[in-house]
């Protein structure tokens, strides 16, 4: 497979945090839990995808869909990265490919995303589709509301977005691992109003009692490698 270059938009993290106990026995053996103060953090994470295509071809070729997703925050011999519970985008053909080529659990879904409303508003919803799966539902408006800001690290925002490996596990049992290339991350502070959201239920965990650390990240440029198997 080649690498991909793609463009995010309208990227919402919205992060829990939770026992790392319960995290600890739905990961791939060689994968860790990451802590921050001790704490895991599974994120619910919706954000438009536009012009996705193998690197070196032109924008105008990409597809674009709308993406969902729970994740957590783990390393593979010390080296940080992400890894998903569940992926939901609207394109088929991307849903087939990831499942096949990246070893992700994606599912296609019916999705709605409403940016750039007069409120300043997104509207983001998803209702899963793929034939023989759990529901899974999601409904909410987000938006930004703050300054603009990097990271620092050592901070709980740079923590939960500034990761640049996905780690998944292959048919045979093996981790794999893709490389994510970005700039650095400029976020808001955000708010939210969730109408609907079983992701958690969905993947077999409690939902979390209290808010949601949120954030609204920039427009970015990405490529991502092709996957590999981590050695």
């Amino acid at each position: 497979m080649p690498d991909f270059e793609m463009e995010w938009r309208d990227a919402l993290f919205a992060s829990w945090p939770v026992d790392p106990g319960r995290l600890a026995p739905r990961l791939p053996d060689r994968l860790a839990v990451d802590t921050f103060d001790g704490d895991a953090y599974l994120s619910v994470v919706p954000f438009a995808i536009r012009n996705i295509r193998p690197e070196g071809l032109p924008a105008a070729i990409g597809l674009s869909t709308p993406e969902l997703n729970l994740r957590t925050y783990v390393s593979c011999d010390d080296a940080p990265g992400v890894y998903f519970f569940s992926l939901d985008a609207d394109d088929l053909l991307s849903v087939v490919g990831a499942r096949l080529f990246n070893h992700l659990p994606y599912y296609w879904a019916d999705m709605g995303y409403e940016p750039d409303r007069p409120d300043g508003r997104v509207q983001f919803s998803s209702r899963r589709q793929t034939p023989g799966s759990r529901a899974a539902r999601f409904d909410a408006t987000y938006g930004p509301d703050g300054e603009r800001f990097q990271p620092e690290p050592g901070s709980l925002a740079h923590f939960l977005v500034e990761r640049y490996r996905y780690f998944a596990e292959g048919a045979d049992g093996a981790v794999r691992y893709s490389a994510i290339e970005h700039d650095p991350w400029q976020l808001r502070p955000a708010t939210w109003s969730v109408a609907t959201n079983t992701l958690f239920r969905t993947n077999g965990f409690e939902a979390p009692g209290d808010g949601p650390h949120l954030v609204y990240g920039a427009p970015q440029t990405v490529s991502a490698a092709a996957t590999e198997r981590w050695e």
